[in-house]
């Protein structure tokens, strides 16, 4: 056991010993790690991150208890979701941003630096005045030798699901920089932004939300919304046949008022019962027509804002420090085991 032991101290004193003998290669490789570590990551724009959180109303039934709910979701399930009425659970509203109609309606947000110098929309945002590495400079000019034709697709060359090459990597890039989560537990909402502007950074946040809320608004409301119009086109319909019924009667009660043969007091009763019908069909269908827009205001969830996205003060990233500090390691690892592999290799075959 001892002499097991004497030999792992030997062993070790061999491999510093080793590594010493041979410090002058260091010298030489951590110097030039470190001087392209810097190069490398002084290049990448740094860029700022904002966050908010969001609670929705959820439209479920409250039939499971708060005790029975909580239960469920400590082993990952939602009882509440699992009973809403609405075709799209709220766990899949993160998975709009796959979706090219809803990232395609970012591309028109308005924007503005916090040094005011740029002012656009999202799109131009990104295609003109986003930062690059140097190394996506040099791609795009090498392809931009060899143009290809970009054709126009949809109306106005702007259809969301046949998109060309360049409005799809912007597309992908919004995807990069805009993230939706939500919590199981909790079912709120939470959006995360990236941008190398703090103020834009916060304008993004800030916009997805309302265009997340019109989503959801819109399809909570999207039966009742056309339920309403339907009642409204019946009860403008309904309206117009008892103008007419009323007018009706009324024109023939005044040239006949002081006729009193029965035939014309049955015809002025027949269209004095067929005003009243119409008038109570027009009765019916209006009340509808008001119940109908009472749902759509009762099917509008309520946003609760839990957490307002701030104007970031620093930057998220890149941590130059500890990258450069990690190459750094890397680079003094990866020549250790250079210097050590043939002691290793030999003492490995014996």
């Amino acid at each position: 056991m001892e002499d097991k032991k004497d030999m792992e101290v030997i062993d070790l004193r061999v491999i510093f010993k080793k590594i010493y003998e041979r410090r002058k290669l260091f010298y030489k490789v951590l110097p030039i790690t470190f001087v392209l570590s810097c190069a490398f990551i002084i290049c990448i724009p740094r860029y700022y991150t904002t966050s908010l959180s969001l609670a929705p109303e959820l439209s479920s039934m409250s039939s499971v208890s708060g005790t029975l709910s909580s239960l469920a979701s400590s082993f990952g399930v939602d009882l509440g979701s699992m009973e809403t009425t609405d075709a799209i659970n709220p766990m899949l509203y993160p998975d709009l941003m796959d979706d090219n109609g809803f990232v395609v309606g970012l591309f028109n947000i308005k924007l503005e630096s916090q040094d005011g110098d740029i002012k656009c929309n999202y799109y131009d945002y990104l295609t003109k005045y986003a930062q690059k590495p140097w190394w996506e400079y040099v791609g795009g000019w090498i392809v931009n030798l060899f143009p290809k034709k970009e054709t126009k697709h949809g109306n106005n060359g702007f259809d969301p699901y046949y998109l060309s090459k360049i409005q799809d990597g912007v597309a992908k890039k919004i995807r990069k920089n805009i993230t939706i989560n939500i919590d199981k537990k909790t079912s709120v909402i939470t959006i995360e932004v990236d941008a190398q502007d703090p103020l834009i950074c916060r304008t993004l946040a800030d916009s997805v939300k309302e265009r997340l809320q019109v989503f959801i608004t819109n399809y909570r409301t999207n039966k009742s919304r056309i339920d309403e119009e339907y009642y409204k086109k019946l009860a403008l319909s309904a309206k117009s046949e008892y103008e007419k019924a009323r007018q009706l009667y009324s024109s023939y009660s005044d040239s006949n008022m002081d006729i009193v043969l029965e035939s014309y007091r049955a015809k002025q009763t027949d269209l004095e019962n067929d005003m009243q019908l119409k008038y109570n069909t027009y009765n019916t269908i209006m009340t509808q027509y008001q119940a109908a827009r009472a749902k759509v205001q009762e099917r509008t969830p309520a946003f609760t804002l839990v957490k307002g996205a701030a104007v970031p003060i620093k930057p998220a990233g890149p941590k130059r420090m500890i990258f450069v500090i990690a190459m750094c390691f890397l680079a003094f690892l990866g020549t250790s085991i250079y210097i050590i592999k043939d002691y290793i290799l030999g003492k490995a075959t014996k």
